[in-house]
């Protein structure tokens, strides 16, 4: 924890996303925008960090911290043995409010996740996936807010609830979904909606041809 105000970024500003990314790859907390709410994250490699994350959110460590991914190519970074209905849902919704559980690849932070799963999405946000790619591809975030409380949807908010614990809050406007990402675990047959969202059971189902 830093104990200090945070630096407020533009995301406007390219200058600010290196610096963003380069406080990431340092193992520090950065508040970022994307496609739904803002969120915190850490880069996914980084035990230590992602220790920090899950303090500073007060978030139970039996809850997994998804994986923010900067294009779909870098799945395999993060995960392998991916089911043919997860990359049907890639081919269609990425980038964008899905999230996927598919099986984790060892040798990520065991902290992550307290299962041989993990979940990824590609945000459909220039900026969180500017700073992503530049952190080297993942990020283990989650929305930006103490556990429990509704998530942050501006940088102001996020800099209320974690601007003493962040080193950095990028400031990308109002964030434009306003809603959690639908969730949807890959591992099972057929998949199942864990999290309703933006993309409705409807459009998932009829996406891959599936019936419940």
């Amino acid at each position: 924890m830093t104990g200090q105000k945070a630096q407020l970024l533009p995301g406007t500003s390219a200058k600010a996303i290196a610096v963003a990314a380069q406080l990431l790859r340092q193992g520090q907390l950065v508040v970022f925008p994307t496609d739904t709410v803002y969120g915190v994250g850490v880069v996914a490699f980084d035990v230590a960090a992602v220790e920090k994350l899950f303090m500073a959110k007060q978030r139970p460590f039996h809850k997994g911290i998804p994986i923010l991914l900067a294009d779909p190519a870098d799945l395999d970074k993060v995960a392998w043995d991916i089911p043919p209905v997860a990359h049907a849902y890639i081919a269609q919704y990425w980038p964008g409010p899905l999230t996927l559980v598919v099986p984790r690849r060892p040798g990520l932070p065991g902290n992550l996740a307290p299962n041989d799963t993990i979940a990824v999405r590609v945000p459909d946000c220039d900026i969180a996936r500017a700073i992503i790619r530049q952190a080297g591809g993942a990020v283990a975030a989650t929305s930006a807010n103490l556990s429990e409380q509704p998530p942050a949807q501006t940088a102001v908010a996020g800099m209320a609830s974690l601007g003493t614990v962040a080193a950095a809050v990028v400031d990308g406007g109002p964030s434009r979904g306003g809603a959690a990402s639908t969730v949807v675990d890959c591992t099972v047959s057929p998949p199942q909606i864990l999290r309703t969202g933006p993309i409705t059971a409807h459009e998932l189902l009829t996406a891959v041809n599936l019936s419940l």
